[in-house]
């Protein structure tokens, strides 16, 4: 039966010869561009979900190496103020204006190709394409990995609040405001220094 139904698709006739030959060419134009846009839309998922998972790679990096350093150089100078005579027990608090920037490792591809066209007019133009991306490169080979990193920009410190037992004494005082002052980078009018109850 289907073989009977593909040689009476296949029989050719004088008059219907032209009209059959331009529906299985308007069918395969059809069926050729149905195909590509639906691997055209896959690819671009396929993209968009690398993206987002990369991004929130980053992001968790990021957070993760914001707060072990802000954590890190507080307990850094909690105890280094605490070795300082007459300080005693000294709790720190600083203030950022930026969060710590975390730029990783991209594999960068790039593709160009240039077309040049002529018509039958004799105009001409020239056709640029340029096609790139960039993927993040993982420590190991899946990207279940870490994130490699390029480098690490630390936030900017903008304050520093003291809390210390011998903060009451002048001298005690301006000790701590220096040594943070030292140790930060900030101005002596940013370094606030109060007594512990």
């Amino acid at each position: 039966m289907l073989k009977e139904k593909l040689n009476s698709l296949l029989k050719i006739e004088e008059g219907n010869n032209k009209k059959k030959i331009e529906n299985l060419i308007f069918i395969l134009v059809i069926l050729i561009i149905t195909i590509i846009a639906i691997n055209y839309i896959w690819n671009d998922k396929d993209k968009q979900k690398q993206s987002l998972a990369s991004k929130k790679q980053t992001d968790n990096i990021e957070n993760t190496i914001k707060e072990d350093t802000n954590d890190n150089l507080e307990i850094k100078l909690e105890n280094i103020l605490s070795k300082i005579n007459g300080v005693g027990k000294a709790e720190v608090m600083l203030t950022y204006s930026e969060s710590t920037q975390v730029i990783p490792v991209y594999n960068k591809k790039e593709k160009t190709s240039n077309t040049d066209e002529s018509d039958s007019g004799g105009g001409t133009r020239k056709i640029e394409e340029k096609d790139s991306t960039e993927e993040v490169v993982y420590t190991d080979s899946t990207e279940k990995g870490e994130i490699a990193t390029q480098k690490t920009i630390s936030p900017k410190i903008e304050g520093a609040i003291i809390i210390s037992e011998g903060a009451d004494d002048s001298n005690v005082k301006t000790n701590i405001i220096q040594a943070v002052e030292a140790a930060t980078g900030l101005a002596t009018h940013k370094i606030q220094v109060f007594k512990s109850q």
